[in-house]
Order: structure tokens, then C-alpha cells, then sequence
């Protein structure tokens, strides 16, 4: 009997922890891998031999992954870049007789396991690893869409709109502009999501601000202006990685993170001031930040029955015996939305973007068009509301009972 390890890694989702639900359930049920152990914070849990063994859980607290948002089991950004680190880690698979990984995440944490299972052949180590996806960001490449994005689409779309009735409501003598901060570093998937909310043409958002295009402040300006003009307010979501035409970030704050990503934040400030300054009308801004991405109380059905399913299907490919390789999400339908898995090589994935297509961008550059909504509108189709007690979500509470060194 063999034993598998499961990781999460990089910035958390809303469904994540179905995904882990995925992976746990199908290695509990099979009769091929004796124990599923969970490294807590991603690879770091490897390194440090912390290593919590699902068959203690409570098996009620594990069906509460399904409905628990961010990392039940805490993530990293560790990026891995020496033999010394790659020797240690099949160390430790060696000791606790590991021969499945299967590692939760985005880009960087493709790469990392993209490089331990090029390692594992390198050594001739029988090592199965598959890559779980996850990311609100939305730009994993060759997957239709990627676990996180139709939550974090329909968390946004809720808030442009209700943010959008508030400024309505103040715009005769006060607040004029409302500005949505949205994620979204290299892709504009996450603010160009909150144009779902529109329904009517006076509705927000207004302007939505991509990465894929150029921030130009007075085609920006002159935008505001007309739908003042026209409706006598002006919703905006703006994504936090917008650039100048020299490739600056709008918004950077001067240092990175540990995968060597330029930290991002403050782009609804900082448009604000603009606004301020140069057009003299008063804004509000706000900044969901943690919110946007882990606001499991309003999820979308089809985003966490697909999470599941790839963490499901993960388990299900390396005890067929593939290992390189993300598991896919490919559409089939979308009226009725009907989608399976598929495999997509590590190597395919690791470190790569997928941008918005211009095909789905207005010709300004400040909305989407048809096209985005038909794409986008299934997956934040459905509600998963979790159990409530006292008026709060249940989420689960593990025990974490880490394996004996």
C-alpha cells in the first residue's frame, strides 16, 4: 500500500476546501492508497514533516470542507530552486512512503509541481503528482475556467450592484463616483466578472479597468464625465493591476511577494485622488481585498460542484496511473452549462497567463462585451449556501493531528 500527500498553495478561494474535499473523500474510499496525509502549508508542511493524517478527522467535519472558504490547512508561496530542496522532499516522500501528490493552486504552484514530478522521473522515484487548479484570478491557460473565478464572479457582480445603488442614492448633492477594487495582477478576469450585475443600461458598472489595456487618464476622464452627464453618477470597477502604456503598475507598493510577484493594492485610492484632483467630484472607493475571495456564504453552485470534482478526479488519473499533468475543466454546453475534466500537461501550465481575449473587450477598452457575459454568466450560476447556527456559517474546525516524525 501507498500513501498520498495532498497541499494547498498560493492565494486561498472560497472553494478550495472542496476541492480538498475532493481529494480526501476519493483517497479515503480507495483501496490503493493506505493513508492521505495533508502537508500543512503547502510544501513548507513537507519540509517540516507536519503532516496531518485525514483517517483521525471527524468524518462531519470533513463534509464541512465542502462549505469552508480560504485554506483549512494553511498555504505558502514557496517557490523551490535548489537540488538541496528537491533531496529533502523525496527524503521525507521516501520516509512516510509517499507515492501521490497532489498540490492545490495557480501558476507558481504548477511549477513547483511540475518540477518535483520532473524530479521524481529524474531519480526514478515512482512518484504519481497531479495538479489540483485553483485560482480566483481565472488565467490558468488550457482550462475553459478555473475553480475560485465563478465565486469571486458572483461575490463582485453582487457588490458592483449594491454598491451602485448606493451611489445612485447619494448622487444628487454628495458622492458622485463609486470605485470597486477588484484582484486580478496580469488578468483582468476578476473586474471584468461585475459586469454580470448589468441587467439595464443605467445600471453599474460603468467603466471596468483590465490589465489588457492601457490605463489612459483622459479617455478615463472623459468617460466619468459623460456618464455623469447621462445618468448622474458613475460605477467603476477597477482591477488592481492596471498599467500605464509604459508597462508601470498604477498601483504598486514597492515591494514582492515570496514568489517574486510585485505586491499590488490601492488602485481604488489611488483613482480616486485622480478623480479628485483633476475632475473635483467627490468618490468612494472600496477595497474587498480577503472578502472578495473568501466569501463562501454566497458561492456559486456550479464553481463548487466543479471544485469538488477536480480534486475527485485528481485521485482518480494518478490511480490510473498519470502523473504531469493539472486536471482541466473543458465546457461541453452552455445552455444547459455542462462541462467534464481533462488532462493538461504541468509543463503547459507552470508560470503561464491566460489573458482576456480582445474579442471579449469593448473597442474603448473600458467594458466587455456579449461575448464575456455568454462565457462568464454559467459559472456563477446556482447558490451552495453553507449550514447556519445562530445567523453565522458552520465552517469546519479539524484537529489537524499531525503524523509522529
Amino acid at each position: 500500500m501507498k500513501n498520498a500527500i495532498y497541499a494547498q498553495s498560493g492565494g486561498v478561494t472560497s472553494v478550495i476546501n472542496a476541492s480538498a474535499y475532493g481529494v480526501i473523500k476519493a483517497a479515503l474510499n480507495s483501496e490503493k492508497i493506505d493513508n492521505i496525509y495533508v502537508a500543512i502549508n503547502g510544501i513548507n508542511g513537507v519540509f517540516d514533516e507536519k503532516l496531518a493524517d485525514m483517517s483521525k478527522e471527524d468524518p462531519d467535519q470533513i463534509e464541512l470542507l465542502k462549505f469552508t472558504p480560504s485554506s483549512a490547512f494553511g498555504s505558502c508561496r514557496r517557490k523551490l530552486k535548489t537540488e538541496e530542496e528537491f533531496q529533502k522532499i523525496f527524503e521525507i516522500f521516501e520516509k512516510y512512503n509517499i507515492h501521490y501528490f497532489f498540490y492545490n493552486g495557480g501558476n507558481d504552484s504548477m511549477d513547483t509541481a511540475n518540477k518535483i514530478h520532473q524530479y521524481a522521473q529524474k531519480i526514478n522515484y515512482d512518484l504519481k503528482v497531479i495538479g489540483v487548479p485553483k485560482t480566483v484570478d481565472n488565467d490558468l491557460p488550457e482550462t475553459d475556467h478555473t475553480p475560485g473565478f465563478g465565486s469571486i464572479a458572483k461575490y463582485l457582480s453582487v457588490s458592483i450592484l449594491e454598491g451602485t445603488l448606493d451611489v445612485k442614492s447619494m448622487a444628487a448633492d454628495s458622492t458622485k463616483v463609486f470605485i470597486l477594487e477588484t484582484m486580478g495582477r496580469h488578468a483582468g478576469w476578476v473586474a471584468a466578472s461585475t459586469a454580470l450585475a448589468k441587467r439595464h443600461e443605467s445600471d453599474g458598472p460603468h467603466i471596468i479597468l483590465i490589465p489588457e489595456v492601457p490605463f489612459h487618464k483622459e479617455k478615463f476622464f472623459e468617460k466619468i464625465q459623460n456618464t455623469i452627464k447621462k445618468y448622474g453618477y458613475c460605477s467603476i470597477a477597477a482591477s488592481e493591476g492596471i498599467k500605464y502604456e509604459d508597462g508601470t503598475f498604477v498601483a504598486a507598493r514597492g515591494y514582492q511577494d515570496n514568489f517574486g510577484n510585485v505586491q499590488l493594492g490601492g488602485i481604488g485610492s489611488t483613482l480616486a485622488n485622480l478623480i479628485k484632483t483633476e475632475l473635483n467630484i467627490k468618490t468612494h472607493y472600496a477595497v474587498p481585498d480577503y472578502l472578495q475571495r473568501s466569501g463562501r456564504h454566497i458561492s456559486s453552485q456550479i464553481d463548487v460542484n466543479e471544485a469538488i470534482e477536480v480534486g475527485t478526479m485528481a485521485v482518480k488519473y494518478a490511480l490510473e496511473g498519470y502523473s504531469g499533468y493539472m486536471v482541466g475543466i473543458e465546457r461541453i454546453y452552455n445552455n444547459p452549462y455542462l462541462s467534464k475534466t481533462k488532462l493538461i500537461s504541468l509543463e503547459n501550465v507552470a508560470n503561464e497567463t491566460k489573458l482576456i481575449p480582445e474579442e471579449f473587450i469593448t473597442e474603448d477598452g473600458m467594458f466587455v462585451n456579449e461575448k464575456f457575459i455568454e462565457y462568464a454568466l454559467p459559472l456563477i450560476e446556482g447558490e451552495y449556501y453553507p449550514p447556519y447556527l445562530n445567523g453565522i456559517p458552520v465552517y469546519a474546525r479539524l484537529k489537524l493531528e499531525l503524523v509522529k516524525k
